[in-house]
């Protein structure tokens, strides 16, 4: 298999299984488990299961890494920290199918971000593709009623999702941009160890307002299924693609979430696929489409 058919299998492969994982994050919502304690547990564990096949990488290559501590914290921060956080706290507001859609802007924001950082240039058909993004977005957040945006009477959750298009485009194009030497799980490994850091206040703000998560088995297999799959088995996949083909190309794989996610929750949660959201689904596919065009293999 060519590097070119991995890359697309393995990019498949870690939106299977974030797709997923906004199912399982539903699922913790039904059973009340504080969304912020959970993302601080599932890294943690995390943390705990790669430590012993990394750390002797990490001593090896130890002043590496001081050398990248900055990016690599930074990387942690709004991946580990901020985009895994405000999803489970968003899903406590909005429905999988609208938050995944909303996720199908990254390829846009991607671009910009990777103009900004002369990873590459941005085209006219670019721009017009963003702008075909954005129309789609608002159509999702807004339910597709005009109103709603004129008096900015948003869905929560769907407004907290854009916070996530902007930190995976971001730490995608940094992906690129620094081509880090380290393999793909010392990079989880590093990036899960600063993200641990701005984790545990999170933490401790959930149980000053009295979330208490409760240890019970539903608990258990939720934490298994989202350190397993959406965390290493996903960032692993994501991180590899990226490297093979870049931060652009890659990100057009985050448009199979919500087919995927949109299949398990209709079947799942016996959610609606609403009219808006084919709408906004053919707005910002549109636009990706476009925004990538000039894009060769």
């Amino acid at each position: 298999m060519s590097k070119k058919y991995l890359a697309y299998l393995l990019l498949t492969f870690s939106v299977l299984f974030w797709a997923g994982n906004f199912i399982v994050g539903k699922f913790a919502t039904l059973f009340e488990i504080p969304p912020l304690t959970l993302n601080v547990l599932r890294w943690l564990s995390v943390w705990l299961i790669l430590m012993p096949f990394t750390y002797k990488e990490i001593y090896k290559n130890l002043t590496y890494v001081k050398k990248n501590w900055l990016v690599i914290s930074f990387m942690g921060l709004i991946t580990i920290s901020t985009f895994n956080s405000v999803v489970y706290y968003a899903l406590n507001h909005t429905q999988v199918i609208n938050a995944v859609l909303v996720l199908a802007a990254i390829p846009a924001a991607t671009i910009i971000f990777s103009s900004f950082m002369n990873i590459e240039k941005t085209n006219f058909l670019q721009l017009i593709g963003l702008l075909l993004s954005i129309v789609g977005i608002g159509s999702i957040i807004s339910n597709g009623d005009i109103q709603k945006i004129i008096s900015l009477n948003f869905n929560k959750g769907d407004v907290w999702m854009l916070v996530c298009v902007i930190t995976w485009s971001l730490y995608s194009t940094l992906l690129k941009k620094n081509k880090f030497k380290f393999t793909q799980f010392t990079l989880i490994q590093l990036m899960v160890s600063a993200g641990l850091i701005f984790l545990i206040p999170q933490l401790f703000y959930e149980k000053s307002i009295g979330l208490e998560v409760n240890f019970n088995k539903a608990f258990f297999i939720i934490l298994f299924y989202i350190v397993v799959f959406p965390a290493i088995a996903a960032y692993y996949c994501w991180q590899k693609g990226v490297e093979i083909i870049g931060p652009n190309r890659a990100s057009m794989f985050i448009q199979l979430m919500p087919l995927f996610s949109a299949v398990m929750a209709i079947i799942i949660f016996n959610e609606k696929f609403e009219l808006y959201h084919f709408a906004g689904a053919i707005f910002i596919v549109s636009g990706i489409y476009l925004s990538n065009k000039k894009t060769n293999d």
